[in-house]
């Protein structure tokens, strides 16, 4: 690739899991070598930082990380609606979306350094979302940013880099507009490649018809042997000259036919296709599934949140949206008959419901995919059929599961789950390290299959696209 970047623009880089967004910001740093040359007129800085002791005071960690000046930390802090209390915690004892605020705050007190952010939509919930969005919509230094979440990246970008399967391609504009050009595009593309794919089935088709009839000419010099008495009775001097003629024209031209059939298929694009994945779901033949009246999760006599009442009916999804760290993977454990504090109202699930689980942590996954897969009574062949349709590429199975980049981890969560015979899903964040092909397959597979789900998810569009009714979670 040859590639020109301006500093001024808030680049947002896109592209599936494993294509290299994250390899390019390394290249960019100097942590890995590459072929050609990159220059730049500011040195890049990454996010997130390196934590090396996450067991500090978040004041003395970030000024470990950096130099600055207090009421400029503050500053930032300020504009992400952070808490200045936070500084006086222990980074560890911080929420997700409160150790990506202070990191994104540090990152943005440097202005002699490019900014280059990953993922930092990351367990944010959708209030903190708009927050950062807002944040970096307003700084005037350009940036590039990896993220998966559609509605934050087309709010923060003016330019998209596409990291496709044979290029990379830039646009100018948001993320919208990456969309609707890339959709023209394929759909050109497609039909270019519907003309090439027939030109060369022609030509195919065309040489192997004047090859047949090149042999059967040859033929002449000697007659058919499977016919009696068809031995050659003419000039066979003459014959054999002009058999020779033949086969060498028609040698030259099945070259001259395979060059164009060569020519042809290099001018095939690799497309990106979509494919649709499977689920195990069983509707239970009961109509309501969930009953939640006056609901309060606590501890020590302190409530969460305020109490809840709601229905989950079968076929229907319901999300559970609110700040982070107001219990909503709580409610989640308690489901799951794994919560020791207080409870007070009513939730109830009917007895016996076969329930798969999507972790929004899932340290525990271990081990080869066949002993996991194993280990959750999984079938084996459709659970490696869906990592493969997520884009797990088939060299990655043979690796432990604990080796596995995090979006693959997430991969295996997901996969385990669509496997898994289930009358109702529970699904934490699930659509954390996963790219957009992947949002979509899980559109697609939602609105045709239709289960009952009770998720908890921050990403607006797809909660819209697969018509989630929204439970407010408050405290």
């Amino acid at each position: 690739m040859s590639l020109s970047l301006d500093e001024h623009w808030k680049l947002g880089l896109i592209g599936r899991n494993g294509r290299g967004k994250t390899t390019l910001m390394k290249m960019l740093l100097g942590s890995f070598s590459y072929q050609g040359s990159i220059s730049y007129t500011q040195d890049f800085v990454y996010f997130p930082q390196t934590i090396k002791d996450d067991s500090m005071l978040t004041y003395y960690l970030l000024q470990d990380l950096a130099n600055y000046e207090d009421w400029e930390l503050e500053r930032e802090l300020n504009l992400l609606k952070v808490d200045l209390d936070v500084l006086w915690r222990e980074f560890s004892t911080l929420s997700g979306g409160e150790q990506t605020k202070v990191l994104l705050s540090l990152l943005f007190l440097d202005d002699e350094n490019f900014p280059l952010i990953d993922e930092p939509t990351n367990h944010l919930d959708i209030k903190t979302r708009k927050i950062v969005a807002d944040y970096l919509k307003k700084k005037k230094q350009g940036f590039i940013v990896i993220s998966h979440d559609r509605t934050f990246i087309n709010n923060v970008v003016d330019h998209v880099l596409s990291i496709e399967k044979s290029q990379l391609v830039l646009y100018q504009g948001n993320f919208s507009v990456y969309e609707e050009e890339k959709k023209l595009r394929d759909q050109y593309e497609f039909k270019q490649n519907e003309k090439r794919q027939s030109e060369i089935s022609r030509l195919k088709k065309t040489a192997k018809e004047k090859e047949q009839w090149s042999k059967s000419r040859e033929k002449d010099k000697y007659g058919d042997p499977r016919k009696k008495g068809s031995g050659a009775t003419f000039n066979t001097g003459f014959i054999g000259a002009r058999a020779a003629r033949m086969m060498s024209k028609r040698q030259n031209m099945e070259k001259r036919m395979q060059r164009e059939i060569t020519e042809k298929e290099k001018l095939l694009k690799n497309l990106e296709f979509i494919e649709p994945l499977k689920m195990n779901y069983v509707p239970n033949y009961h109509t309501r599934l969930l009953y939640v009246e006056d609901f309060a999760l606590g501890f020590e006599g302190k409530k969460l949140f305020q109490p809840l009442s709601f229905e989950l009916h079968k076929g229907e999804k319901v999300a559970l949206i609110g700040p982070n760290g107001i219990g909503k993977s709580t409610i989640f454990n308690f489901l799951r008959g794994d919560f020791s504090g207080d409870v007070k109202g009513v939730a109830e699930l009917i007895p016996e419901l076969k329930i798969s689980y999507v972790h929004q942590k899932y340290d525990n996954n271990k081990g080869s995919l066949q002993q996991f897969a194993e280990d959750k009574n999984l079938d084996y062949q459709t659970f490696l059929s869906n990592l493969k349709k997520l884009g797990v590429e088939r060299e990655v199975f043979q690796n432990k599961i604990e080796k596995m980049s995090m979006g693959q981890q997430k991969k295996v969560e997901l996969a385990k789950s669509l496997s898994e015979k289930s009358e109702l899903y529970l699904w934490d964040e699930p659509l954390n390290f996963l790219d957009v092909f992947n949002h979509k397959q899980l559109e697609q597979l939602i609105m045709e299959v239709k289960p009952s789900m009770l998720l908890i998810e921050h990403d607006e569009k797809f909660l819209q696209k697969i018509q989630a009714r929204i439970i407010k979670i408050i405290i």
